[in-house]
């Protein structure tokens, strides 16, 4: 990889990091990722599945077509100095911080697309090499939309990663997740004088709740049901005529989540029923289970056991265990550690992406990079502050080398391209082994 992307990587993640944008919101963050690849050659279209932030970024007009997948948004209150102790947000401008690590994510898909590039010009390899700009990924959204409006129907192959406290092939099932909203209505009244005309939306709610945790007995071992109650406003001497309640749904399977969906969904009638009030249900979102592909995995993880992994200052060092003092991190004084192996069975994993529905319309691989140290969890302040300095960075173009060296081997040998289809195919892929070039 050229010096001169390498430089370009960390001064657009940088300029991200400081530039903290939510879901939907991230016009900045696309336009610096945008501008970057302009600058490398690569053809740049905006407003894919409606969305303004959501583009794409080509460069090449022939089959193999390689796609990775950019995400930059950004995470609510966790705004955070790139400092190893909770500090106030960034220059007091923004609550909002890159918990998650987008940043670095969406930047090291654009420096490996531009990596790619220039190796398949000097080789003379055919290909398109494209770049997806994926909003709101956080809210697991963005990919949703723009798959099922056929933004990725011609790749070969998808690739992206997602930064972590290790280096290895996420040879994950990403959960399957159902996010609702239900809605209750009922009549106000004096809670004192005349409770007999009214009907509590709130009563509703939580006997909903307490029918949902009945429930947990009956549901498979991997599911989860998670809820809050997003409003429950008003005094208590009037019945509460409204109350709302947020549900994330999920499992390893898109049918089980499906199924217990539905019956979280009867829960919420049967508790109308009991109290005289009428519910409303919305569906947020919701995503698949991510389909692995072991022949992309291997081909990856091949290309990351050649890439040593990053080395760190004693500086670096010593902010990895000052910050895992300050969070309480139990890694023991191993901050860092090498490449992990490719387990021989995918691992399933207790959080959702968006990218799941991609994977069940192409083969998929994503790729995992120590940008924290180990134990930090993701959405927390400590991820924050990592992703905004050099561990975060290091790990970023660590990745970025990884996906590229990966990628130029699904160019160079595109019947590895043929092989990741027909195992998507033999797992029940959604379409059919395509016979051009894929």
């Amino acid at each position: 990889m050229r010096d001169e992307i390498r430089k370009k990587m960390k001064e657009t993640a940088d300029y991200i990091f400081c530039h903290p944008e939510l879901s939907l919101q991230e016009k900045k963050s696309s336009r610096k990722l945008a501008e970057f690849l302009e600058g490398e050659g690569f053809s740049v279209r905006w407003g894919l599945a409606g969305f303004e932030t959501a583009f794409l970024a080509e460069w090449g007009d022939d089959e193999p077509v390689i796609g990775f997948l950019a995400e930059y948004d950004a995470l609510p209150g966790l705004g955070q100095e790139p400092v190893p102790e909770k500090s106030s947000p960034l220059d007091g401008k923004t609550d909002s911080g890159h918990g998650c690590g987008h940043n670095l994510l969406g930047t090291a898909c654009a420096g490996a697309a531009c990596a790619l590039k220039d190796k398949m010009e000097e080789e003379g390899l055919r290909g398109t090499v494209r770049v997806y700009g994926c909003p709101a990924e956080e809210i697991v959204v963005g990919k949703i939309r723009m798959n099922e409006e056929g933004v990725f129907d011609d790749l070969s192959a998808a690739v992206t990663w997602h930064p972590f406290d290790r280096n290895r092939v996420s040879f994950d099932i990403w959960q399957a997740q159902d996010i609702k909203n239900y809605r209750f209505y009922g009549t106000a009244a004096h809670a004192s004088k005349h409770p007999e005309m009214g009907r509590s939306a709130l009563d509703a709610a939580e006997l909903m709740n307490v029918g949902v945790n009945y429930l947990r007995e009956h549901v498979a071992d991997d599911v989860r049901m998670h809820y809050t109650y997003t409003n429950t406003d008003g005094p208590a001497n009037i019945v509460p005529p409204f109350a709302s309640t947020n549900y994330f749904i999920r499992s390893n399977k898109w049918e089980r989540t499906k199924d217990t969906s539905g019956r979280v969904d009867d829960c919420a009638r049967g508790a109308a029923i009991m109290t005289g009030t009428k519910v409303e249900i919305e569906r947020v979102t919701c995503n698949k289970e991510m389909k692995v592909n072991r022949t992309l995995a291997e081909v990856f993880y091949g290309e990351m056991k050649k890439i040593p992994t990053p080395s760190y200052t004693d500086d670096e060092l010593k902010f990895a265990a000052e910050i895992s003092d300050k969070a309480g991190f139990d890694n023991q004084g191993t901050y860092f550690t090498g490449l992990e192996p490719l387990e021989d069975e995918p691992v399933p994993l207790a959080i959702g992406t968006d990218v799941s529905d991609v994977s069940h319309t192409v083969p998929t691989v994503m790729l995992s990079a120590a940008c924290m140290c180990r134990e930090t969890p993701l959405h927390h302040w400590a991820a924050t502050a990592q992703a905004g300095m050099s561990i975060g960075q290091k790990g970023m173009l660590y990745a970025a080398e990884c996906m590229a060296m990966g990628a130029y081997r699904l160019m160079a040998e595109p019947e590895l391209i043929r092989k990741a289809w027909e195992e998507m195919d033999d797992a029940g892929g959604e379409s059919g082994l395509r016979t051009k070039m894929k």
